[in-house]
């Protein structure tokens, strides 16, 4: 059973040359990409942390979890800080993608749950599928990206001495 959406508001960007969504209350900031320090021991998909304003955020590397390979840097590629909700804990999770777009609207009736089949990702990450301009939007459930195997291999200290 897929999330509701309820709100109809969305920041879009690009994976390859799919265009994806999330919901707009859950984007903290947009960033040019910044300095990546790797830590040992993360999944391969965790690329590293990075410091916001003191505080560790890991980032995760989208195309890799999609099993795409990794994200190339580019000028256009971004880092999308998210607020995942986890066991009524909010976490910070940087997203890389290779572009941030804009914001968008869609309306409910341009929302359908996600298809059974033949999508090259998995439904559990969908929180729905939007048609806007004759396109897809994959709309993403970001409390979902990561699994609870994967969140417990994230232990991230909240704070940078």
């Amino acid at each position: 059973m897929q999330e509701t959406i309820i709100n109809n508001q969305f920041v879009t960007f690009k994976i390859e040359e799919e265009t994806y969504a999330i919901d707009v209350f859950k984007i903290r900031e947009i960033l040019e990409v910044p300095d990546i320090t790797r830590v040992p021991g993360m999944p391969a998909m965790i690329r590293g942390v990075i410091n916001i304003r003191g505080s560790v955020v890991p980032v995760l590397d989208l195309r890799m979890q999609f099993g795409r390979g990794a994200t190339l840097q580019t000028e256009d590629t971004a880092v999308i800080v998210t607020e995942m909700v986890h066991d009524e804990d909010v976490i910070q999770m940087g997203i890389l993608v290779d572009a941030a777009r804009e914001v968008i609207t869609l309306e409910a009736e341009d929302i359908e749950e996600p298809p059974r089949l033949g999508i090259f990702i998995d439904n559990k990450y969908l929180s729905g599928m939007g048609k806007r301009n004759g396109e897809f939007v994959i709309i993403l459930n970001i409390d979902k990206i990561l699994s609870e195997d994967e969140l417990s291999q994230v232990n991230i200290p909240k704070s940078v001495e």
